[in-house]
């Protein structure tokens, strides 16, 4: 039984536009979605990072240029090529949604209700998975009936994600891959496939 939907494809081939507007659709339908995507952070025409931000439009910061990044305080600093990522920002913003998601779960199965909510999880990449609570959280949540997940992962290359492949390979999640090609086609496809596991 279908019941997530994940996007996959290069970088900046339009995932999350697409995520977003997959919201936008289910929104306007009176489906309650909740969860978080990242956002490039530009200035002067150069990225210089990545924000998180969560569907009721807070924001906090997931990583920066290392040269931008300032001090790390004596932690230990965790780095995806020139980014340094911002652990204690992002885990602050992302985990409380996922540790609700799982709570309003538990609580949809008590009251044997059939009210599907949709979680966003944009994206489960090497940045998010320095997060340990985070990993755990998006498992609890992927096993939870009552919620149906629309994320976007990586493209395998280099050394396999472990997180990613067990989406990947997850016989209730169906993935998309996004190409320069179909991005601008796929947004019904990806509607339909989302619709059916919120039947």
């Amino acid at each position: 039984m279908l019941r997530h939907v994940f996007l996959t494809g290069p970088p900046g081939v339009g995932k999350t536009t697409l995520v977003q507007k997959v919201c936008d659709e289910l929104v306007s339908s009176g489906h309650s979605v909740e969860g978080f995507y990242t956002e490039e952070v530009r200035e002067g025409g150069r990225r210089v990072g990545f924000d998180v931000v969560t569907a009721s439009g807070e924001r906090g910061r997931l990583s920066r240029i290392s040269d931008i990044a300032g001090e790390s305080h004596g932690r230990r600093q965790y780095t995806v090529g020139q980014y340094v990522v911002d652990l204690p920002s992002f885990e602050r913003l992302a985990l409380p949604l996922l540790k609700k998601s799982v709570l309003s779960c538990v609580q949809v199965a008590l009251e044997d209700g059939t009210g599907k909510k949709v979680f966003v999880l944009d994206e489960i990449g090497k940045m998010e998975l320095f997060s340990q609570p985070f990993i755990k959280a998006v498992r609890q949540t992927l096993d939870c009936s009552s919620c149906t997940v629309l994320g976007t992962i990586p493209i395998p290359k280099g050394k396999p994600l472990g997180l990613v492949e067990e989406v990947r390979i997850r016989s209730d999640v169906k993935v998309f891959t996004v190409t320069r090609e179909n991005r601008n086609t796929i947004l019904q496809d990806i509607l339909s496939a989302l619709r059916e596991c919120l039947k």
